[in-house]
């Protein structure tokens, strides 16, 4: 039996194929940045200050400086995901909004709406690690083709539960991946780690390309420095650079010891801003 020849079929039929092709299939998104916001939400912190925490990412892409931050990139364009995690049992690891394109004022607006929608998932425990890890993986999760690749810690205690902090992050330092901090550092009276959390993220937790960590030692600095550092982050600004300690040398914290040993150690002095390798 023959059948008609009908040219237009195979323009049909590819069109067709094309129209339905499976995202990953699509070309990526190249972007400046790709920034995983890895966010702790262990039971640690109060609820109050879980969502002055939370209101402190919102309200930094709602600010001109974060937007203007992603205008003066090359391409002009981030992509943005929100983690939050707690300890290393499975599923306290949760993306709240998936990878996000921001490119306008109106993007970025968008992507803070969303968030602020969100409700907060606690969880016990604290593993900086698996969300090192987890936070390692949505690299290779969306069609996207960074530039940089940087994964934004914000913690209240050491790491206590999983693998090692230190392999996590030289694991994803050697991949290409710079971390940075946020260690958050409230003073409470029960809690007499928080006086050295910015000595022990600087030494275990930040490496990488200009990694670099900014403290938050007063509620309301949840709202100021998250900004300063998403700013920081996304723009790249000079002189905020430091190296990763070399594998092999004795870094100044323990950084195998857990939150419940942190008693008998001398606070450390106050340091707006520190960079990886840095001396306190």
């Amino acid at each position: 039996m023959r059948y008609p020849k009908a040219p237009w079929l195979l323009s049909a039929l590819v069109a067709g194929l094309l129209t339905v092709a499976p995202a990953w299939q699509r070309a990526p998104d190249e972007v400046d940045l790709a920034l995983v916001l890895a966010v702790d939400v262990s039971t640690s912190m109060d609820p109050d200050e879980q969502d002055l925490q939370r209101r402190g990412y919102v309200e930094a892409f709602r600010s001109p400086s974060v937007h203007q931050a992603i205008h003066s990139g090359i391409l002009g364009r981030i992509a943005v995901t929100y983690v939050e995690w707690a300890g290393a049992h499975p599923h306290v690891q949760n993306v709240v909004v998936p990878w996000t394109v921001l490119e306008s004022a109106k993007d970025s607006l968008s992507f803070a709406e969303r968030l602020a929608r969100a409700p907060i998932r606690r969880g016990a425990g604290t593993s900086i690690s698996e969300a090192i890890d987890f936070s390692l993986a949505l690299f290779s999760s969306g069609p996207l083709l960074p530039t940089r690749r940087v994964i934004d810690i914000s913690g209240d205690g050491a790491n206590n539960q999983g693998d090692l902090v230190t392999e996590a992050r030289d694991k994803a330092v050697v991949r290409g991946v710079t971390i940075n901090g946020l260690p958050i550092m409230l003073r409470r009276p029960d809690r007499r780690e928080d006086t050295t959390l910015d000595a022990y993220y600087r030494d275990c937790v930040i490496g990488g390309s200009n990694a670099f960590m900014i403290p938050v030692r007063e509620p309301r600095q949840f709202l100021t420095e998250t900004r300063t550092k998403i700013v920081n982050e996304i723009a790249e600004m000079p002189g905020v650079a430091g190296l990763i300690r070399p594998a092999g040398n004795s870094p100044g914290t323990d950084c195998d010891t857990s939150e419940s040993l942190w008693d008998n150690v001398t606070p450390a002095p106050h340091a707006p801003k520190m960079h990886a390798g840095q001396e306190l």
